[in-house]
């Protein structure tokens, strides 16, 4: 089996997530790191790990998506795992998701994770999911959406190569939210996918350098342009009422996040909203604030917000 991972200035985490892959119990890996022209020192740090199972590579910068694709060219293995440079695996990982794969052919092998903190990993944040389970695809897909986010990071899942070129690699035009377009084409084109407890990712919150902390309007129209072509992909496979109702909830949480600030996307996904059921999540808001946004609405309380 293949480990793709992109690295972009990643040097204060790159050797943990390397260190998680070498400790696995399965050894029949191959590790394929991808130094997206870094400019500080992962690409030297990469290459102390260089052997006959860790191949280092580099290219111009050109975004993660671009980076995993260039590295999943040159991998050889039958199940791909691609795993982010600043992110750790628990050691038993792989052997229990490789075991699963095997029994369960043309299926997508996932596994828990939890976010932590300040670069450790005694603060796991670990919230069981109701997707957590062997389920159909299309059911994954609905559940995980069900309550208007999803959680697809790369390192949870393990994905035979073939459902791969079958339905293409990543889309390198993303960049925020660029998980979610891929993961959402890939495990609609899987059987099922087959749930691993003994699996598990650690996800590193906090870290400048991340994809999750981009903000800006390349961002934003990213962001929209991945949740579009993933509800799509979705309900042309199904229309479904809990299809439509998740795909209406990722729409809605878009709205919740950018307005005011991306007014004209913002007036494209509630355009796509009235071809869809109600959405059924609440504006997140603490209890004082569900208060005011009863009397005012959450829209005016969002635009306040602006100003305190």
């Amino acid at each position: 089996m293949s480990i793709i991972m992109p690295v972009y200035n990643g040097e204060k985490y790159i050797s943990e997530a390397i260190e998680s892959v070498i400790n696995q119990t399965y050894t029949n890996w191959e590790l394929i790191i991808v130094n997206d022209g870094s400019k500080d020192n992962s690409l030297l740090i990469a290459e102390k790990y260089k052997n006959e199972k860790i191949k280092v590579f580099s290219k111009e910068n050109n975004g993660a998506s671009a980076a995993r694709n260039y590295g999943y060219r040159l991998s050889t293995g039958s199940l791909i795992k691609f795993f982010d440079a600043d992110d750790v695996i628990n050691k038993e990982m792989i052997s229990a998701q490789v075991t699963l794969a095997m029994a369960n052919p043309d299926c997508v092998i996932s596994g828990k994770w939890g976010r932590f903190y300040n670069n450790d990993l005694s603060n796991l944040d670990l919230r069981p999911e109701e997707c957590w389970k062997d389920m159909e695809s299309i059911d994954w897909i609905c559940t995980s959406w069900k309550e208007g986010k999803s959680m697809t990071q790369s390192g949870i899942f393990l994905i035979p190569s073939t459902i791969i070129n079958n339905t293409g690699l990543w889309d390198e035009s993303l960049s925020l939210v660029d998980d979610l377009e891929f993961f959402t084409k890939t495990i609609l084109a899987s059987k099922k996918v087959i749930f691993s407890p003994q699996s598990m990712l650690y996800y590193r919150s906090g870290n400048e350098n991340s994809l999750a902390g981009q903000q800006g309007r390349k961002a934003s129209e990213s962001c929209f342009r991945s949740m579009e072509l993933s509800i799509s992909y979705l309900l042309n496979k199904s229309k479904s009422n809990a299809a439509l109702l998740s795909a209406a909830n990722i729409w809605q949480s878009f709205i919740y996040h950018y307005y005011p600030s991306e007014t004209d996307l913002v007036k494209k996904a509630e355009i796509y909203l009235t071809t869809l059921p109600k959405p059924t999540i609440k504006f997140p808001a603490t209890i004082k604030t569900k208060g005011l946004i009863k009397i005012f609405g959450w829209k005016i309380i969002k635009r306040l917000k602006k100003y305190i």
